[in-house]
């Protein structure tokens, strides 16, 4: 199935990374444990993270880049999936997340695991534990295309079940976690800025 015509002007008005995530922060915050299409999210304009991965990899797609995911694993707290990209031999990422720091990075990271680092310190739970644990090998979802997942009317769980099953690198050893310190009060706010839960992180 392919995208429409009114879809396909308004992806050509999203016609790079930077405006794609632009897009992605000005809908809403899906809450429903579920997983819709792309297609899904221009009409409904809503998404959570992983459904704003799978609209942000379509869109870059759609734009001339490989349709690429990453899977980011925390411990006791929610997991995180992006959409990569590259410029030239840099890596950039596209995300939609309740947390401001978890959102676009610019491509300008030599590696992936560089890229993913950049990740770390604004990788933490409500109680400031900085959480992020491993990250998968990239997920190019040109494999699901006879399956039409940007336009589908179909649940995407099976791609989240793809991206759990993936290798996952370690990004810190016992020895780092024992010796995390809590992100302080002040990251906190900064990272629910413009979030339904801002007013839980008003620094004292």
């Amino acid at each position: 199935m392919d995208w429409t015509k009114d879809e396909i002007s308004f992806l050509k008005t999203i016609s790079d990374p930077d405006k794609i995530q632009g897009f992605l922060d000005s809908i809403e915050y899906n809450p429903v444990y579920e997983c819709r299409s792309p297609r899904w999210v221009i009409k409904k304009k809503s998404a959570h993270c992983f459904e704003g991965a799978l609209f942000a990899a379509a869109a870059m797609e759609f734009n001339g880049y490989q349709p690429l995911i990453v899977d980011l694993k925390a411990y006791n707290d929610d997991d995180h999936v992006i959409a990569i990209f590259k410029e030239g031999i840099y890596w950039g990422a596209v995300a939609k997340s309740n947390f401001t720091s978890l959102r676009y990075r610019e491509p300008v990271y030599r590696s992936l695991r560089e890229l993913i680092m950049s990740y770390f310190d604004f990788y933490f739970n409500t109680d400031g534990d900085k959480s992020l644990r491993s990250y998968s090998v990239p997920l190019n979802l040109t494999v699901y295309n006879s399956r039409h997942w940007k336009t589908t009317d179909e649940d995407l769980e099976y791609i989240g079940d793809k991206l759990e099953q993936l290798h996952h690198y370690p990004v810190v050893n016992e020895k780092m976690i024992k010796n995390l310190k809590r992100a302080s009060r002040i990251m906190l706010a900064a990272g629910m800025l413009g979030s339904k839960a801002e007013g839980l992180f008003k620094p004292k």
